[in-house]
């Protein structure tokens, strides 16, 4: 069922991830020149340098290609769910997805595949997490179909159709927190370098052990809490 409002912590959450990515992306281009958070740039690479004859990079390109795959993979067995759902194990996720940019800040430093190849795992997982609330399509990696359910909406309204604002407003907030972190991380790339990939690593490695207090906490909550009464009344 369409809900017609979002809760704060699917704006809040929607905005944090998805200035991650952003900075994620915008470390990975300046590092490697190649993203990471989208596949359609580096899948036309791998075809391109194949039809060059660059096989090295085609298939380094490929390599990112699959990782974000088995990252996206990895988050479907993980969460087994594809509308966004609290509860989920959404806290494990994010701290492997802080370990996987730690280890892509390794990778980037020493110039190695291994960062494009886990900061592209990384975001897969990421972008998979929640692919959907209430009929709003959730992208947090990218912005293509951000982009396009945003004009979507416009041209609805031009032609006086009913739109359901609160779709309007989730994507408005993904695409300013996607822009906002790529800004911040071409930013911080000009002046730390790939150590600047240390920010997104630590984020969502600490939100995921938060989520995590906080649904241990609930349920210990639910748990010592009395059960509610059958019925009521006194009988005589």
């Amino acid at each position: 069922m369409l809900k017609h409002h979002a809760p704060g912590w699917v704006y809040a959450g929607g905005m944090l991830l998805s200035a991650v990515a952003g900075c994620v992306n915008a470390v990975a281009v300046g590092s490697a020149y190649h993203a990471v958070t989208h596949m359609s740039g580096t899948v036309f690479a791998v075809s391109a340098e194949l039809a060059h004859g660059n096989r090295v990079v085609a298939m380094r390109a490929a390599a990112v290609v699959v990782s974000f795959f088995v990252g996206a993979t990895f988050s479907g067995f993980l969460i087994r769910q594809q509308s966004l759902h609290a509860g989920r194990r959404y806290g494990v996720a994010l701290m492997i997805e802080g370990v996987l940019l730690t280890g892509a800040w390794l990778g980037l430093r020493a110039n190695h595949v291994s960062g494009e190849v886990l900061a592209a795992m990384a975001c897969g997982l990421q972008n998979a997490l929640a692919t959907s609330y209430s009929g709003a399509v959730l992208r947090t990696t990218h912005m293509t179909g951000v982009v396009t359910d945003l004009g979507i909406a416009i041209g609805h309204w031009l032609a006086r159709e009913p739109i359901e604002w609160f779709r309007v407003r989730l994507h408005l907030v993904l695409l300013l927190g996607f822009t906002s972190g790529g800004a911040m991380g071409a930013f911080g790339f000009s002046v730390l370098g790939a150590t600047t990939l240390l920010v997104p690593s630590l984020t969502v490695f600490v939100a995921g052990v938060a989520y995590t207090i906080q649904r241990q906490v609930q349920r210990r909550g639910h748990a010592a809490s009395p059960p509610a009464s059958v019925g009521s009344g006194n009988t005589r």
